[in-house]
């Protein structure tokens, strides 16, 4: 695949039939449904060739899937009426979406669309293209609230066997055989700054070239511009991701109701996760629906060898750990780990924080803590089983790694000793707002131990985690057995700092159920489409305004699927 311009001066090509935006998850999808209809295709994206794939090959590769055979063999009883139940009750979307009305309208379409495809075609589809799952299907986003609330009634979350680049790799090995083809043109570096009109109808793209530069996958990379070039075609397909490394436009965004998010966050996503085409696609007449409306974790850790700027991790906890907050105090119920990420973040910036705790013990960590992304889970990422074996037994080098080089882990014997080391790290004076008290911290995890030593206990989320242990796979490898947090044979005690870390765009281009982008009167902007993230994983918003975990890369697989077969019925 090459570039076919190389000078610097404005120059101006046609003789395509799609202009995909983004070699992401979604752009590589879309851009090789088109061509195996046959159409001719320009894929663009700002970045080097090392990064073909985007966010989806750094992920954990988790996928939602409904009523699978990995949740059967676990005698897990899922359908696609139970998990519709769970994305609504998670979603909240604005009354009369059902009925067709309001701006939810397309997204509710959608995210029907999509539980139907996690229940049916899905996993068929990509076991045709080689790919294959870990068979411990793991259990996110629990919720705790009553039936019919957020969060999953079972677990969902299907790990892809070799992770992120797994799930990428079919969808780049189709690219590659489509340009072989003389279907497909992968452009890099060039980044689009406008759209062509044409009597309405969008008609091509105007782009800067980009200076070559051997940045590695997910690094930083140059934004000299060496030219440019305008490009025509019939229809322009906007794949270009979300804001989740643009930190200023995500703090703009931020639901008043929530608070504010904190000056001091970390960067789940690269660079070039900016956010620069939502802009440029608002400026040519497309309408954006629900900005305000994202997906950012709570558990953020600074990764200790970070790739692009502010990289950050994510802590993928079981539920033992005692979640305090900067002062010291429990989340409150169900704001357990692993039960609701969008809740626990809320809590912390309507209090105003940049940070907040877990604590536990060094048992727990080495039974519950996993880590997000691909390069965090070298076990399944190379499909090793010795590897796995590992992390089974509880000695995951990555976790380790984080425990004995982070100096977010801070060790002691006793909460005393624990809470003077919290202060130290966050430099707040004792007795001040972001400062935790000893004698409180003592008191507090004594009064957690006694609930557990009962073997029944009144405290829900004691209640909450002995009832995960139920689970065949959360007793395996994911839930500790329920011991006092000071039981020596378990220490010592740990306090992880927390950040808010920044991934996903929930809302984003309005778009029609086939992905057709509107203007903001709901009428169809002729020429323009959007897929995965820039179009809210459908319609402007499929997640309402929390999701379920495993179905953003699904989303990006069937946006990606489902408009690049319409568009290509419609040429």
């Amino acid at each position: 695949m090459t570039d076919s311009v190389h000078n610097n001066d404005v120059a101006t090509t046609g003789n395509t039939d799609v202009i995909v935006i983004g070699a992401g998850l979604s752009g590589l999808v879309t851009a090789t449904e088109l061509t195996a209809a046959g159409k001719r295709v320009v894929l663009l994206d700002q970045e080097p060739a090392a990064s073909l794939g985007g966010q989806a090959w750094w992920s954990f590769g988790g996928l939602f899937l409904v009523g699978s055979p990995e949740q059967r063999r676990l005698k897990v009883r899922d359908s696609a009426e139970l998990a519709f139940s769970d994305w609504l009750g998670s979603a909240q979307f604005d009354p009369g979406a059902e009925r067709g009305e309001g701006p939810d309208r397309f997204g509710y379409r959608w995210a029907q669309g999509f539980v139907e495809f996690a229940a049916g075609d899905l996993r068929p589809w990509l076991h045709a293209k080689g790919v294959r799952w870990f068979p411990l299907v793991q259990w996110a986003e629990r919720g705790g609230y009553p039936a019919g609330g957020h969060g999953n009634s079972v677990p969902r979350f299907h790990v892809t066997w070799g992770t992120g680049p797994a799930v990428v790799e079919p969808f780049v090995a189709a690219a590659h055989a489509a340009n072989k083809a003389g279907l497909l043109d992968l452009r890099f570096r060039h980044r689009v700054t406008s759209l062509v009109v044409t009597d309405g109808r969008v008609t091509g793209v105007r782009a800067e070239i980009l200076a070559d530069d051997d940045a590695g996958r997910g690094e930083p990379s140059s934004r000299a511009v060496t030219g440019e070039v305008e490009l025509s075609a019939q229809a322009v397909v906007v794949a270009s991701g979300g804001i989740g490394a643009n930190h200023d436009l995500a703090r703009a965004r931020w639901s008043a109701d929530a608070g504010s998010l904190p000056g001091r966050m970390l960067s789940g996503v690269p660079d070039s996760t900016d956010g620069l085409m939502l802009g440029v696609a608002a400026d040519s007449g497309a309408a954006l629906v629900h900005e305000d409306r994202m997906w950012h974790y709570p558990e953020g850790i600074a990764n200790h060898s970070p790739v692009w700027t502010q990289h950050g991790i994510r802590i993928l906890p079981g539920p033992s750990s005692l979640w305090l907050d900067a002062d010291g105090n429990r989340l409150p119920g169900p704001l357990f780990p692993g039960f609701d990420a969008l809740g626990a973040l809320q809590h912390v910036t309507t209090r105003g924080d940049d940070h907040s705790w877990f604590v536990l013990n060094k048992t727990i960590m080495e039974k519950e803590f996993a880590l997000s992304g691909s390069e965090q889970n070298p076990d399944l990422t190379g499909k090793s089983v010795p590897l796995l074996l590992e992390r089974v037994r509880g000695r995951s080098v990555p976790v380790r790694t984080f425990a004995e080089q982070s100096d977010e882990f801070l060790w002691a014997d006793t909460p005393a000793e624990l809470a003077a080391k919290m202060n130290a790290l966050t430099a707040a004076t004792p007795g001040s707002r972001g400062s935790v008290d000893g004698e409180a911290l003592a008191a507090l995890v004594a009064a957690r131990d006694a609930q557990v030593a009962t073997g029944l206990g009144k405290d829900p989320q004691v209640v909450a985690t002995a009832a995960a242990r139920h689970f065949i796979v959360d007793k395996a490898i994911r839930v500790s057995p329920p011991r006092a947090l000071t039981d020596p044979q378990d220490g010592p005690l740990l306090a992880v700092r927390l950040s808010v870390l920044t991934r996903k765009t929930l809302g984003g281009l309005w778009c029609d159920e086939t992905g057709r982008a509107l203007t903001p009167d709901g009428e169809v902007l002729e020429g323009l489409w959007a897929v995965g993230e820039a179009a809210g994983f459908g319609g402007g918003g499929a997640h309402g305004h929390r999701a379920l975990e495993g179905t953003f890369l699904g989303g990006c697989l069937f946006t990606g699927r489902t408009t690049g077969r319409a568009l290509a019925a419609s040429l």
